[in-house]
């Protein structure tokens, strides 16, 4: 090859060259160090969202459906399908710019991609809060949990604009945000009941909202955004370790928001959990997007570091299974004590919420000191049931006269003397 032709083919290169994820990205490829040690739990299983997952042969079954509800929904609505365009069109760059990864689709095929994607959601979303779930159970729970992985999204904004663009031949009586629709149809994870009328948080795509759900906490006990070095947290004990060290486990049935963990007077108090089929695949798009998107505030991801160091075994589990903290749907609880230890491989952290900080502090200092696990053993050995405790009672009650009759006999021989 000659001189001037390798110029224009490295001059080619670099021309096609663009610049990494910008402040605009919120939707990604999960990392491969991740990725690889669940790949299923971050690749739908029944419809393709978004580009990335777009042409999967598995997927093929729910093309047809999205033309249906494409179809009804722009006979719904009597949305004009050439304003629609226009407006894709409009916001092509941007669009783009929300992906990790280059897109490999035409103009005309991503501007396709985009309009039957949203007006499938739209119309799905719709359904769903006016007349109830149309599809099959398995189907319809099948739809849910793909639309809230993190590499099969759309960017919000996006669809809520085409919603909004469809709503002019609507009546008025009919009219509800799209916001409205989607926490509707997102309902089972919205614990707190938020409804975001304040208008203060963004929502990036519905991943994003999964997790907004996850972090509520009541006003009073929000978590302090203020982060410390990982590397003060040298052990937390796990569920057995504290129990024998004295430490008493609670469920925290005043908040419904998985991160309000609190410890005083020996009483720590964790908000229950349900561990289910979908537990794993939930955590681990969350703890992802935190990885991608939020790594300065990863709290999701020091809730699952906390529940990591808890439970290590099925003996762990057990133990939160019987304080009602977990409740566990998968069967053995050595299945639990295996889902919470895999969640953290390759996760990549340099810091700690100070709330989780200081909470793990606190329960070491308690486990170190003596005097506490001395009062849990004897109420274990000695108080473990009312008959238990009586006859302790009745046992040291006659030890004490015992000792007294004693001390009475050794003074009358000694009067006698």
């Amino acid at each position: 090859m000659s001189s001037s032709r390798l110029l224009k083919d490295i001059n080619s290169m670099l021309n096609t060259a663009e610049s990494p994820s910008t402040d605009d990205c919120c939707i990604y490829k999960v990392p491969y160090v991740i990725r690889r040690h669940n790949k299923d739990a971050y690749t739908p299983k029944v419809v393709s969202i978004g580009p990335f997952h777009h042409g999967q042969p598995q997927l093929q079954n729910m093309e047809s459906q999205k033309l249906i509800y494409f179809k009804d929904f722009l006979q719904r609505t009597k949305a004009c399908l050439n304003d629609l365009v226009g407006y894709i069109e409009s916001i092509l760059s941007d669009f783009k710019r929300c992906y990790s990864e280059t897109l490999p689709f035409s103009h005309d095929e991503l501007v396709k991609l985009i309009l039957i994607n949203s007006a499938f959601i739209i119309q799905l979303f719709w359904t769903s809060y006016y007349e109830g779930c149309l599809f099959k159970p398995w189907l319809d729970n099948g739809i849910r949990h793909d639309l809230w992985l993190l590499e099969n999204q759309l960017p919000f904004f996006v669809i809520e604009k085409i919603y909004s663009l469809s709503l002019t031949n609507v009546p008025t009586t009919m009219i509800h945000s799209f916001l409205k629709l989607t926490i509707h149809y997102f309902g089972y994870y919205n614990k707190s009941k938020l409804n975001f009328d304040k208008g203060d948080i963004i929502i990036r795509h519905f991943t994003d909202l999964i997790r907004i759900f996850h972090l509520q906490h009541p006003i009073e006990s929000r978590p302090s955004r203020d982060r410390v070095c990982l590397g003060m947290i040298k052990h937390l004990p796990s569920a057995t370790e504290l129990l024998e060290a004295g430490v008493r486990f609670k469920v925290n049935t005043e908040s419904k928001c998985l991160l309000d963990l609190r410890f005083s007077g020996g009483v720590l108090e964790i908000p229950q959990l349900k561990v289910q089929d979908s537990t794993e695949t939930l955590l681990r798009n969350m703890v992802a997007l935190e990885q991608c998107h939020y790594p300065d505030d990863s709290y999701i991801t020091d809730y699952r570091s906390v529940l990591d160091y808890l439970i290590n075994t099925g003996k762990d589990v057990d133990i939160l299974v019987q304080r009602e903290i977990l409740e566990n749907m998968l069967g053995d609880g050595d299945s639990v004590a295996n889902l919470f230890n895999g969640l953290g491989k390759n996760v990549t952290r340099s810091t700690i919420s100070s709330q989780f900080s200081i909470l793990c502090k606190d329960l070491n200092a308690y486990c170190k000191n003596p005097r506490h696990k001395l009062k849990a053993t004897l109420r274990r050995d000695y108080c473990k049931t009312p008959w238990q405790t009586a006859a302790s009672i009745a046992g040291i009650l006659l030890l004490v006269l015992t000792l007294l009759q004693s001390v009475c006999s050794v003074l009358q021989v000694v009067q006698a003397s």
